[in-house]
């Protein structure tokens, strides 16, 4: 470390608790800090950008018009997450479809009820990714009341934005932690990896397992972040597209890869795969954790992520 130095930045967004941090720098700290400042902006803007809760957002915009004949204008980055989101509906034979978010629509977790059949499946009826009209500049939602709901990789888009611009500023020894959405910048400054923790599934504010990351990213979904038990049962807000129910088989996935957008987009897909998903993860050549209904660790996956340089490890070494 050529200036025993390490900060810290700590801040809320998209709902969570965020964190920046940077160590061994070799500008000055100064210098540093604006470039953290710059980093939260971003995270900021994207939030404000694609938020389906902020009226002025793309997204709302783009809501608010469906059903009507005009389609609306996209700029570029927009549409390159569309095409993203595109790409990952068809490759997932539709599992990963950013116009199911309209189940919320019958999905309270606040109250704990669960809806009538009928009542998911008249919503099931806006939930279609391959009708909306989408050229790549262009876009229109054919159906009243269907909706683009950007939640899947909003977050894991701004860790990845984050860390670009404070790699662009110099630095080399450090993350971004959106909420556990985690992109690395680097090793820590003597080379060793970063400890990073998984959060337990059923036991709040401790950790599963952790993982010792030096490039790259780790992303997590779990079945503990918004739901209701009732009879017996756990209702998590991961809702399968082609039901319109939530999924049950895994209480969390975690992946690593080499960019958060796509540790978070394969984690998503694993919990809405369920059974399927070791296969699904190992044919995309990541290292995985899933822990099932019983509690259960499943680890594979090659013993590092495709950068090289992250390896999983027992539960005995919490998050540095």
């Amino acid at each position: 470390m050529s200036r025993g130095w390490d900060q810290v930045h700590e801040f809320r967004a998209m709902g969570s608790p965020c964190v920046l941090r940077v160590a061994g720098a070799d500008i000055e700290p100064a210098q540093v800090r604006r470039a953290m400042a710059m980093a939260a902006a971003e995270v900021a803007r994207i939030e404000a950008k694609y938020s389906r809760y902020r009226a002025d957002s793309i997204v709302s915009r783009i809501n608010a018009g469906a059903g009507r004949t005009a389609r609306h204008g996209l700029d570029a980055e927009t549409a390159g997450l569309l095409h993203f989101a595109d790409r990952l509906h068809r490759e997932s034979g539709g599992l990963f479809d950013i116009t199911s978010g309209v189940l919320r629509r019958v999905w309270d977790f606040r109250t704990a009820v669960c809806p009538t059949a009928e009542a998911v499946a008249r919503t099931l009826e806006l939930v279609d990714w391959r009708a909306v009209e989408f050229d790549g500049k262009r876009i229109r939602l054919p159906k009243p009341g269907m909706e683009l709901d950007f939640g899947g990789f909003g977050k894991e888009y701004a860790a990845d934005r984050a860390a670009t611009l404070l790699r662009d500023a110099g630095l080399s020894h450090g993350y971004v932690n959106l909420g556990g959405d985690i992109r690395l910048l680097g090793p820590m400054p003597d080379g060793a990896p970063w400890h990073l923790g998984i959060a337990h599934p059923r036991r709040p504010g401790e950790v599963i397992c952790a993982v010792e990351l030096s490039h790259g990213a780790l992303a997590t979904s779990g079945d503990y972040e918004r739901y209701f038990d009732a009879g017996g049962r756990r209702y998590c807000h991961i809702l399968d597209p082609r039901s319109g129910w939530p999924v049950e088989h895994w209480q969390s996935a975690t992946v690593l890869a080499p960019a958060c957008l796509a540790a978070g987009a394969l984690t998503t897909l694993a919990m809405l795969e369920q059974a399927g998903a070791p296969a699904l993860l190992d044919g995309q050549g990541v290292a995985w954790i899933l822990i099932d209904a019983q509690g259960r660790m499943h680890r594979g996956g090659p013993q590092s992520a495709p950068s090289g340089s992250s390896a999983l490890q027992p539960a005995s070494r919490r998050a540095s």
